[in-house]
């Protein structure tokens, strides 16, 4: 019987938390993604209500986060002075689903470059983020559970806006028992 004060679940040895990190990233772009392309055209701009966020600008916010978090990672404050948070918000002009989807995309690209040449030694690292130090490991998990939140969001508001269109990204209901018997059938769903 192991005594009180020994762990009885060992730790995740530090260099296994990398490739996951990355994977659970990953999975989280191709979610949003795979929710984004069953939204109808016209609806990438509307919101459910006044006060609320369209995913045009759940996506610009996000690209704009990961570009300034992750550009220059190690080396500079995760809050870039050309960023504009508040701008990221707002909708303009030249706003098009184009220009948004790119802004996605290079902002991931920053992320997921950020991260390649990471060991675990750099995980105890300090990083700054708006003037604050932290470690490379929080600075990873403070972002895995931001950009998680916003995922949900925009799958959420692609639900709505797709309607009776909508294709399942998990598990669909009425199909955990077919998923339990052949659980790999199931695993992100073309």
């Amino acid at each position: 019987m192991p005594s009180e004060s020994s762990d009885p679940i060992p730790p995740m040895p530090a260099e296994e938390y990398i490739p996951l990190v990355v994977r659970e990233f990953g999975r989280l772009k191709r979610l949003a993604d795979r929710a984004v392309a069953q939204m109808p055209a016209d609806a990438l701009f509307e919101k459910t209500g006044d006060g609320d966020n369209s995913v045009a600008v759940i996506l610009k916010h996000v690209g704009g986060n990961l570009r300034s978090r992750w550009t220059d990672f190690l080396t500079s404050d995760g809050e870039k002075p050309g960023r504009s948070r508040d701008a990221e918000f707002i909708i303009l002009a030249g706003d098009s689903r184009e220009s948004l989807l790119a802004g996605w995309e290079s902002g991931w690209a920053a992320l997921f470059g950020a991260l390649a040449p990471l060991t675990p030694a750099d995980l105890s690292r300090t990083v700054v983020v708006r003037g604050e130090p932290i470690t490379v490991l929080q600075a990873i998990n403070r972002q895995l559970t931001h950009y998680a939140y916003h995922v949900g969001q925009i799958v959420y508001l692609a639900k709505h806006f797709a309607g009776a269109k909508w294709r399942s990204l998990s598990i669909p209901v009425g199909e955990s028992d077919k998923f339990n018997a052949a659980p790999k059938k199931y695993i992100e769903p073309a």
